[in-house]
């Protein structure tokens, strides 16, 4: 495991609602910040208004096993401005360990009452990623329900260890669209690798990893019901949608979590839990 300090708390920012860093939790590499889903939005907005870039990730169980084993995954979690927790499970886990996350804040339910914000506040929005034909579909509801300004939208080929230089076309064409918000729709580890590794040309657009955030908003996915959502079964849901795609990991990956967790807790407190 990386060292209990490995990431670092934030400096302080008077740009930041609360003044101060929130609790943050650790599960297995990654360390997660203990926010509601307001707390959320207000420290986003926080980012956005002060300038300087940021990232902000929404872990759930495969991103806690796929750290385990992916080191540039784990740098850029550990380089992350904000890190939300998406899944019951880690909600569980944290409890166990003493230290509970005050609930569930996924990307899907984030993207919404972000982009509400982002069209009051004027804030231009960069969508990147997706299926081709979401991002256009997705661009038109935000534009038409929200009256939210697109800065712009590009579906590219983003590989996941790129060549030198191959990732310069598509962050020019960001760059030149001058976004605040950059809504990153490549999937783990992908888009938290794709963010990390051009966090200085991103800057000043604060990035978000939101993976299948605009297949559920564009009507392609199919959210899991509440009650499903509330027993940590969405997995189940999303694997019924694609299970080519997802069985292996969901049935032959993501059970190595449960090891994980019993990992973290048997660390000292001081370890496992940031003030």
């Amino acid at each position: 495991m990386d060292a209990p300090g490995a990431r670092p708390a934030p400096a302080q920012d008077p740009s930041s609602p609360a003044g101060a860093a929130a609790a943050r939790v650790r599960l297995g590499h990654l360390w997660v910040d203990a926010v509601t889903s307001e707390d959320a939005l207000e420290r986003i907005e926080g980012l956005v208004e002060a300038g300087r870039g940021g990232s902000v990730f929404t872990p759930n169980i495969d991103h806690v096993v796929t750290a385990e084993d992916d080191p540039a995954f784990r740098a850029a979690y550990q380089a992350a401005s904000l890190v939300l927790a998406d899944g019951q499970p880690l909600l569980w886990a944290a409890r166990r360990g003493g230290a509970p996350l005050p609930e569930k804040v996924s990307g899907s339910d984030l993207v919404w009452p972000l982009l509400e914000r982002a069209a009051r506040r004027r804030w231009r929005v960069y969508l990147l990623g997706g299926a081709p034909g979401v991002v256009e579909d997705a661009a038109e509801r935000f534009r038409r329900e929200l009256g939210l300004e697109i800065a712009g939208v590009d579906c590219p080929q983003v590989a996941l260890d790129p060549i030198p230089g191959g990732d310069d076309a598509v962050v020019e064409r960001v760059r030149r669209a001058a976004p605040q918000l950059l809504l990153v729709a490549l999937g783990a580890p992908k888009q938290e690798r794709f963010i990390h590794r051009n966090a200085g040309r991103l800057q000043p657009a604060v990035s978000l990893g939101i993976g299948a955030a605009l297949d559920f908003i564009t009507g392609r996915l199919q959210r899991a019901p509440r009650w499903m959502s509330r027993a940590g079964l969405e997995w189940l849901h999303r694997m019924a949608q694609d299970p080519r795609r997802l069985a292996r990991r969901y049935l032959v990956k993501d059970p190595r979590f449960a090891l994980v967790v019993a990992r973290t807790l048997r660390l000292p407190r001081a370890e496992r839990v940031r003030e």
